[in-house]
Formats: C-alpha cells, sequence, structure tokens
C-alpha cells in the first residue's frame, strides 16, 4: 500500500507559470527512489508539494492518509522531511547541535528523545565533530549535512534529498550512500532527486524520469537507462559504464563493470 501518493498533479506559480502538469507518482515505505531529470523539469517544485511547501493548483497530494491541502507545512514535516538544495535556505542557528535540535524539540519531543535523535542522526550524517561549531564556518560540502542530519532527527517516514551529490567528494558520496541505505533499512522512504547519473546506479533500483512538466518514465533502473527515446527527451546521459558498452554494440542493459567484463568473457569464451 502507498505511504504518498500524487493524483494528477498540477501546480502553477502566481505570474501563471505551470511548473508541473499533471503528474502521477506513490511511494510504498521504506522505498529508495531517484528523481532525475534537466533543470526545468518540475522535479523540485514536485517534492515540494509532498511536504506541503507547495500546495498543489490542481490534484491531490496524500500522504500516509492526509490531503496536504488540509493541513500546515509544520503538520506535514512530522511525516514528510525536505532537505533544501542549497544547505544556506535552511541553516539559521549559530551552532550546528541547535540546528539539529530545532525539528524534534519544535515537535515536542521528551529532552532525552531529542537528544538521542540528534545524536543518531550526527553520526549518521558525520558530524559530531562539529556540533559546537557555527555551520557557516564549515565548507558547503559539510553544510549539507548539517541539513541533512536536522531532517533526520525529526524521524518522518519520508525523507527528500534534493541534490545532496552536488559538491560532494568521493568520501562524501560514500556517506551519503551509507545513509541512504540505513535510512531504508529503517524503513524510512527515501526520494532523491540528483544529476548524478552514477549516484543513482549505485543507490536506487527505481528511478522517475522527469521532462517538460510531466513524468515520462517510473521503471528500474535497468529499463530506465536503456531506454534512449525518454532519456533523449529528457536530455539525460546513460552512466560512463552503459555508453561504453552501448559503444561497444553490447545492448544487455549493462550498468556495472562487473557486468560488462561478464559480457565480455562470454563472448571471448564463445568465440574460442
Amino acid at each position: 500500500m502507498s505511504f504518498l501518493t500524487l493524483t494528477d498533479v498540477s501546480f502553477a506559480y502566481p505570474n501563471g507559470y505551470k511548473a508541473v502538469e499533471k503528474v502521477n507518482m506513490s511511494f510504498k515505505q521504506g522505498e529508495s527512489v531517484a528523481i532525475v531529470g534537466q533543470n526545468g523539469a518540475g522535479k523540485t517544485t514536485t517534492v515540494k508539494m509532498m511536504n506541503g511547501l507547495l500546495k498543489p493548483s490542481e490534484g491531490n497530494v496524500i500522504v500516509d492518509g492526509w490531503n496536504t491541502r488540509d493541513y500546515t507545512t509544520a503538520q506535514i514535516s512530522k511525516k514528510v522531511g525536505y532537505v533544501f538544495q542549497n544547505p544556506d535556505d535552511q541553516i539559521f542557528h549559530d551552532n550546528v547541535y541547535s540546528e539539529i535540535e530545532f525539528g524534534p524539540r519544535k515537535l515536542g519531543l521528551p529532552e532525552d528523545q531529542v537528544k538521542a535523535n540528534v545524536m543518531k542522526a550526527a553520526e549518521l550524517a558525520g558530524v559530531v565533530p562539529f556540533l559546537k561549531d557555527n555551520p557557516y564556518n564549515l565548507p558547503y560540502s559539510m553544510r549539507k549535512f548539517v541539513t541533512i542530519a536536522s531532517v533526520i532527527a525529526m524521524d518522518s517516514s519520508v525523507i527528500i534529498l534534493d541534490e545532496p551529490t552536488a559538491g560532494q567528494d568521493l568520501p562524501a558520496m560514500e556517506r551519503l550512500s551509507n545513509m541512504i541505505n540505513v535510512l531504508s533499512q529503517e524503513g524510512k522512504t527515501i526520494i532523491t532527486i540528483t544529476h548524478d547519473m552514477e549516484f543513482v546506479v549505485n543507490n536506487f533500483e527505481r528511478v522517475i524520469v522527469m521532462a517538460n512538466r510531466q513524468v515520462k518514465a517510473d521503471d528500474h533502473k535497468r529499463n530506465i537507462f536503456w531506454n534512449l527515446p525518454v532519456l533523449d527527451e529528457a536530455m539525460l546521459k546513460q552512466p560512463h559504464i552503459s555508453r561504453l558498452s552501448n559503444s561497444l554494440g553490447i545492448g544487455h542493459k549493462i550498468l556495472s563493470v562487473p557486468e560488462l567484463v561478464d559480457e565480455l568473457e562470454a563472448r571471448v569464451f564463445k568465440e574460442e
């Protein structure tokens, strides 16, 4: 059964610009899903409707039985947490601990639970050494982890990550992967917007492609990244290893180096 559902959802800004048109999506608890597409595809507008930051102009967003039209963003945040693309749009405290504890404290959690949530989130995000620091004294990439920790600490059922890989190095990417894995195992639904196709292949089974304000495909990653017409329409590229396989004329929906090696070895043995 779906925990979060968007049904024929459209959104138009006050100036009349329609950012999303007739979008349908549904997510089960514990799913990890990537939403991909170029800037202007409607991705961020769509996910902002999931936690009530924006209300749909048409259609309905249902979260655990709640229609977002009937609840405030603060109420919905108990169920759906959203990490902004730019951490500077989210941070407003003068130390990391206060930033992370703000959400669970506003939810009215007991003091011992607030502290436990803060430490768990800080450890998962790798920001424990910086709890007493001013977030703005930290590098941009680390500030992103501070904002991620602040949402994790609220213990929402759904966590939305908007471009979490931007500006991150390899160790940070590995930390993100570990976080997604841990949270998914806890039953959290993780919805991630990203332009990094390699990150998508390594961390998500289900991928939603958006282009021109609509959903163009929603499928397993192996089908998505070998659906060249959809990728072309969304102006997306295959992962590097898939492009190499394609250039070699290997059309077996290769998504990893081991898969390509196995395919090449099979061909060599066949020729022998």
